[in-house]
């Protein structure tokens, strides 16, 4: 590698690695601080099987480009604009969690609790899932911050249809709780996830 493409690779895999650790010990901080040590797990930094093989795999990509097509990663307006995706994600998904509070959790309610009541307040005014809506900015954001194009495409598709799936079984459940309000809601707030009602 020459001296400008270790440049590059030491400053977008710190910002990468920078981005993962910010993300994951805030999502587990903010958990522990609303829901309590006892109620919070391995869950709540929201690491599974397929999210590391993601992740492997878009390392695995950014290394193989690098050493065989370094002027791939040369570009600097694409990854800056990256990184803001990153910090947009991050911000929107914290929002969501903060003005959640008690009724944001990592899994999907299928029963009411006592405390459950729809926001429809801060972040939640402008999308109804704001914390999928930052989870996706966020996570595309970092590969197009890595300048990787495979991982960009399939990171977007990949999360885009797992939210796809997600938001109407959960909102399934919200309309069970929350009625007409919920309906109402939804009618007029969008998802937050581009093509998904």
């Amino acid at each position: 590698m020459t001296e400008v493409s270790n440049y590059t690779a030491c400053r977008q895999l710190s910002q990468m690695f920078l981005a993962i650790t910010i993300f994951h010990s805030s999502e587990y901080i903010l958990a522990i601080s609303i829901h309590g040590k006892s109620n919070v797990n391995l869950m709540s930094l929201l690491i599974s099987k397929h999210y590391f093989l993601a992740m492997v795999f878009s390392l695995l990509e950014y290394l193989i480009e690098i050493f065989l097509f370094p002027g791939l990663k040369e570009y600097w307006f694409i990854s800056n604009v990256g990184l803001i995706m990153v910090v947009i994600g991050e911000i929107i998904r914290k929002m969501a969690i903060i003005t959640a509070g008690g009724a944001f959790t990592h899994l999907i309610r299928t029963r009411p609790e006592e405390h459950h009541k729809l926001i429809t307040h801060g972040v939640y005014r402008f999308v109804r899932h704001p914390g999928y809506c930052g989870f996706l900015i966020w996570s595309v954001g970092t590969q197009i911050m890595l300048c990787n194009p495979l991982s960009t495409v399939l990171f977007a598709i990949v999360v885009w249809r797992f939210f796809a799936r997600r938001i109407p079984y959960e909102e399934y459940f919200l309309r069970q709780f929350f009625g007409f309000q919920y309906q109402e809601y939804a009618q007029r707030v969008p998802s937050g996830v581009p093509f998904v009602k």
